[in-house]
C-alpha cells in the first residue's frame, strides 16, 4: 500500500469513526463537519475529484429534505403542530389515555412529517403537560422517542433515510405506505404494551385533577394557508407525483408571504442535516470508488443477513450513512429489500439512547428543562422494543 492509498484509507476511516461517535475528541465538530471535512480531504487526496464529488450528491434528496423542512417550519409558526397535540389530549386525561394518545399521535404525525420536527416540537409540550399532571415525564418522554421513529417508518416523508430510499428506489409513496403502515401501527401498540409492564404509574384510567393550560392559539390566515398546500402536497404524493418536485412546490408557495420574515424560516431549517447529508454522499462515492462495498455483498444474499446488517451498522455509524452504503447493493427492482433496508434502519434507532437523531433531541429537550433521561433507562426500554418490531417487521416484509 503506498502511502497516498493509507492516507486516504485513513481519512476515510477517521471519518466513519467521527460520524460514529458524533464527535471528534478535542475538537469542537458535529457530525455535519466531520462529514464535509473528510470529503475536502478525500478531494485534496485525489480519492474523487471536486466534479466526481459534485455529481454524487443526489439533488432529488436534498431539495426534498429542504422542502419538507420549510413546509414543516410553516406549520409550526402556524400553531399546527400545539394544536394537534391539544385535540389529542382533549380526548382523556388519565395516565394510560394520555400515553396512548401522545404515542399514537407523535407516531402518525411522524408518519406525514419529519419525525425529528415531532420529537423537537413535542418534547417540551409534553415536559409541560406531565408537570402540570403530576406524572412522571420519563414513560412519556420515552413514548415520544420510540413513537417518532416507529411511525416514520411508514412512509417515504418521514424520515430523512427513508427520503433517500424513495429517491434511490423509485417505490410508489402509496405503495410504500401500504407495505410499511402495519407494521408502525403493530409497533406502536408494542410501545404502549412495553411502557405498560414497565411503568405502573401509567396504568390508571382514572382522570388526572390539575388543570392543564390549553393555550394552543394558532395564527389563522398563516394556518389556513399551510394546512391548504400541506394537503395539497399530500395528495401529490398519493397521485404519485415526483416526491421533490411536489416538495419543492409547496415549499415555495409557503415562501410567497406577507406575513412571516424569511428569515424566520430558514433559521429552522436544519442546514447540519443537509451539510451532513452532502458530505455523507461524497464518502459513499469514494467507498465504491475503493471497492469497499465488496464487504457487505454477502448481506443480500438473505433477509435476514440483510436485515442484521443494517441494524448494525445503523448502530455503528447512524442510520443515514448506513442507507449510503448499502444501498448500491440493491437492484432497483428489488422492492423487498428496499423495505427491509427501510424497516431496518429506522427501527434499529431505538435500540439505544444514541441510535437516532430523534432520541437525542428528547433528552437533549429535557435536560434542558431540568429532566434526565438516562442511557441505561432508555436500554431498558429500546432492546425489546427494537427487537420486538424488527421480527415483526421481518416476518411481514419477508
Amino acid at each position: 500500500m503506498t502511502v497516498l492509498e493509507f492516507a486516504i484509507y485513513g481519512v476515510l476511516g477517521l471519518t466513519y469513526l467521527g460520524l460514529a461517535l458524533g464527535y471528534i475528541p478535542g475538537l469542537r465538530m458535529n457530525r455535519a463537519t466531520i462529514a464535509l471535512v473528510g470529503s475536502a480531504f478525500l478531494i485534496a487526496l485525489g480519492a474523487v475529484n471536486l466534479q466526481e464529488a459534485w455529481q454524487a450528491i443526489d439533488a432529488n434528496t436534498i431539495i426534498f429534505l429542504l422542502s419538507m423542512m420549510v413546509v414543516n417550519a410553516n406549520l409550526a409558526y402556524a400553531g399546527f403542530f400545539r394544536r394537534s397535540l391539544s385535540i389529542l389530549l382533549s380526548l382523556t386525561s388519565s395516565p394510560l389515555g394520555l400515553l396512548i394518545a401522545l404515542t399514537f399521535g407523535s407516531g402518525i404525525l411522524s408518519a406525514v412529517f419529519l419525525n425529528d420536527t415531532i420529537a423537537l416540537i413535542f418534547t417540551p409540550l409534553t415536559l409541560s403537560l406531565t408537570q402540570a399532571l403530576g406524572l412522571n415525564p420519563i414513560p412519556f418522554l420515552l413514548a415520544i422517542a420510540g413513537a417518532t421513529n416507529i411511525g416514520s417508518v411508514c412512509t417515504l416523508s418521514g424520515n430523512p433515510q427513508n427520503i433517500l430510499i424513495g429517491s434511490f428506489s423509485g417505490i410508489p409513496y402509496l405503495d410504500f405506505l401500504r407495505a410499511l403502515a402495519p407494521v408502525a401501527l403493530t409497533g406502536l401498540v408494542i410501545q404502549v404494551g412495553l411502557l405498560w409492564l414497565f411503568y405502573p404509574e401509567v396504568r390508571s384510567i382514572h382522570p388526572c385533577q390539575q388543570k392543564v393550560d390549553g393555550n394552543d392559539r394558532i395564527f389563522k390566515p398563516l394556518f389556513n394557508k399551510t394546512l391548504v398546500i400541506t394537503t395539497g402536497l399530500l395528495i401529490a404524493f398519493a397521485i404519485g407525483f415526483p416526491l421533490a418536485e411536489s416538495a419543492l412546490v409547496a415549499a415555495s408557495l409557503l415562501l410567497i408571504t406577507r406575513r412571516l420574515k424569511p428569515q424566520r424560516i430558514l433559521q429552522k431549517i436544519d442546514w447540519n442535516l443537509l451539510v451532513m447529508f452532502s458530505g455523507l454522499f461524497i464518502l459513499t462515492k469514494v467507498t465504491q470508488n475503493l471497492n469497499l462495498l465488496q464487504l457487505f455483498t454477502h448481506a443480500v444474499n438473505s433477509s435476514a443477513s440483510f436485515l442484521s446488517v443494517t441494524v448494525v451498522l445503523s448502530n455503528l455509524i447512524s442510520n443515514v450513512p448506513a442507507v449510503l452504503l448499502l444501498h448500491p447493493l440493491i437492484p432497483k427492482n428489488e422492492t423487498h429489500y428496499w423495505l427491509l433496508l427501510a424497516a431496518g434502519s429506522t427501527l434499529a434507532g431505538n435500540l439505544t439512547l444514541f441510535g437516532s437523531v430523534a432520541n437525542l433531541i428528547v433528552v437533549e429537550a429535557a435536560t434542558n428543562l431540568g429532566y434526565k433521561l438516562t442511557f441505561r433507562e432508555h436500554l431498558r426500554f429500546g432492546v425489546p422494543l427494537t427487537l420486538c418490531t424488527l421480527i415483526l417487521a421481518y416476518l411481514w416484509i419477508h
